[in-house]
């Protein structure tokens, strides 16, 4: 039996020595790194297309409600009837830090709450000039707690 002093000391630099070893076992292969504005660049241009509604694909289906349109146009939104006939909108899953799973509504670069029937029932959909959908963690985190649910922001035509 070895004595306790000496046990002390070696037990750490054996599980030290192992962790190494392992660590060290797999050679990782390495990508060449792409240039990082030219990777954000398109990640954020490939986010802004895919999840972006402009007034002309609006246009293009009259008398559809514009929750259904984004639903089609943006991966990740589902939208449906909640238990009390009002339309729910949900974005990638509920994920509730507030004890509500809606989004946060943005319209004009102002918060609002959505009434009983949904959000975008009392908007004109020809005074609508683009309605984007934020998901992706790094363009939520300018919200904090508001937009862990995800954030719609609704941008209205301005007269020129």
């Amino acid at each position: 039996m070895m004595p306790p002093i000496l046990n002390d000391r070696l037990v750490p630099i054996l599980a030290t020595a192992l962790l190494a070893a392992c660590a060290g076992s797999k050679d990782p292969q390495t990508a060449p790194a792409p240039d990082a504005t030219s990777s954000a660049a398109a990640s954020s241009s490939a986010s802004a297309s895919n999840d972006a509604v402009s007034n002309a694909q609006i246009q293009q289906t009259p008398g559809d409600p514009l929750e259904k349109l984004l639903m089609a146009r943006s991966p990740g939104v589902w939208v449906g009837r909640a238990s009390d006939g009002s339309l729910a909108v949900r974005i990638r899953g509920g994920s509730s830090l507030m004890g509500n799973n809606e989004p946060l509504y943005i319209l004009d670069g102002s918060p609002f709450t959505p009434g009983p029937e949904g959000a975008l029932t009392g908007i004109n959909p020809n005074d609508i000039d683009s309605i984007k959908v934020l998901k992706n963690p790094a363009e939520l985190s300018m919200y904090g707690a508001r937009g862990a649910n995800g954030v719609i922001i609704i941008k209205t035509k301005q007269k020129r």
